[in-house]
């Protein structure tokens, strides 16, 4: 297989090879649990299970704004899914979110623990549960926030199934998908490039939940660290994203959330699991690990 052989799809469709590329092996089209596997569950209400993906990082910084606003009900323990060993077909982790996908929150606050999946349902729900803490509760100003909250929903899978699979990941070069999904890319740029022009942040003079869901994806996209395609895309000519990728990367908030989860980069940047505030500081060797 390669750009230029033509491909004509079958009938019917079936799962009979793998597909290729960096994740072949946890590729399937059907759902629910490979195997038998409880989650771990910490001391704190909150339940984090995550990898410091761009979807798990927004997650990550909206727990640590929350404490740094002062709600101590935000404090939670973060447990490590590694997604290329398949941890998120165990059936602990499918119990939460039956999509298998990171990052998945249980709250357990109440009598009753509620599970939370997707990404941005996870942030509207920390927001309400925080009173409406970086939500607006007037009405203007929260339909454009989670206009734009939705926005990033809805592009993502342009953004990292599309042009990131086919450009990082795929097996193959395919020229016309590469093509599809870079226009696509830059077009979206485009649209927050324009909107940042005229606001300092998504959702007007406030920053919001907004903010930390576009900023993990479009934000490391604009510095040149996602894909490592910021000269392909040529990504300096965003200016309003820069400027707005750069002050949010200031908040120490964002930082810290950055770095929970990951296993990946310079050792310094690692904080494979979280389970206090303090973890930041001591960060001795059975909390980051070797990288991997």
């Amino acid at each position: 297989m390669n750009g230029t052989t033509a491909y004509t799809p079958p009938t019917v469709w079936s799962w009979n090879k793998e597909s290729g590329g960096r994740f072949a092996n946890i590729n399937r089209p059907i759902s629910g649990a490979t195997h038998e596997k409880e989650l771990p569950v910490g001391k704190h209400p909150l339940q984090l299970y995550s990898l410091a993906t761009p979807n798990g990082v927004k997650v990550t910084v909206m727990l640590e704004e929350l404490l740094a606003l002062g709600h101590a009900g935000a404090e939670y323990d973060a447990w490590l899914i590694r997604i290329n060993d398949g941890d998120q077909f165990g059936s602990g982790f499918v119990a939460v979110n039956p999509n298998s996908k990171i990052p998945a929150l249980m709250d357990r606050s109440g009598d009753k623990p509620i599970r939370v999946f997707e990404s941005g349902s996870i942030l509207q729900y920390l927001a309400e549960k925080f009173g409406n803490a970086f939500l607006p509760t007037e009405r203007a100003a929260r339909a454009e926030c989670l206009s734009w909250l939705f926005w990033q929903m809805g592009s993502a899978p342009y953004l990292g199934g599309g042009f990131g699979h086919f450009y990082a990941y795929a097996p193959t070069k395919i020229e016309y998908a590469i093509d599809r999904f870079a226009m696509e890319t830059k077009r979206q740029l485009d649209v927050l490039d324009r909107r940042l022009a005229e606001s300092r942040y998504l959702a007007g003079d406030e920053y919001t939940i907004a903010d930390m869901a576009v900023w993990p994806w479009y934000g490391t996209l604009a510095k040149g660290q996602l894909y490592e395609a910021g000269e392909f895309l040529q990504v300096g000519e965003y200016k309003n994203v820069l400027r707005w990728t750069d002050e949010i990367a200031q908040r120490p908030a964002v930082q810290r959330g950055r770095m929970v989860n990951r296993t990946w980069g310079q050792p310094t940047s690692q904080l494979h699991e979280r389970h206090d505030a303090a973890d930041f500081d001591t960060r001795t060797q059975d909390k980051l690990q070797a990288p991997t």
